[in-house]
């Protein structure tokens, strides 16, 4: 697990947060077949905040979000073990909840052709049986 630090995170969703409000584990997760999510996840890059900004479900625009862990974290299996070897993502997750510090405001979102190419991938996972998020 990794202590708590200074450094910088984001997490990309589409729900409307406000400054001080708390991302807990338990809700109902943006992916997959939107069972309650175990760990809530945040990223040191402004691009994996994006594509979760992007690739979350729901209604309303992408936000991104500077958040503040009030716990431990640990790197994300999810990309860490499966796409993205020795975390170049700085992906991560918790189970303590995530504090909103502010709301990144300008954020250049992927272009169309990115966005169609990884839905398309995630479509082809699911159709697999595979999970997006395996927690």
């Amino acid at each position: 697990m990794t202590e708590l630090s200074s450094r910088t995170f984001f997490h990309g969703t589409k729900a409307d947060l406000r400054v001080g409000d708390l991302i807990e584990a338990g809700r109902v997760s943006n992916y997959g077949a939107r069972k309650p999510a175990q760990f809530v996840y945040l990223t040191e890059t402004l691009d994996a905040a994006t594509w979760g900004a992007e690739l979350a479900v729901g209604e309303g625009r992408g936000r991104i979000y500077v958040v503040e862990p009030t716990g431990t974290f640990e790197d994300d299996p999810n990309l860490t073990n499966k796409r993205f070897p020795g975390n170049p993502t700085k992906s991560y997750r918790t189970r303590e909840p995530l504090r909103v510090i502010s709301e990144v405001t300008e954020w250049l979102g992927h272009t169309q052709e990115q966005l169609d190419a990884m839905r398309a991938s995630l479509a082809k996972l699911a159709a697999q049986g595979i999970e997006a998020i395996e927690e």
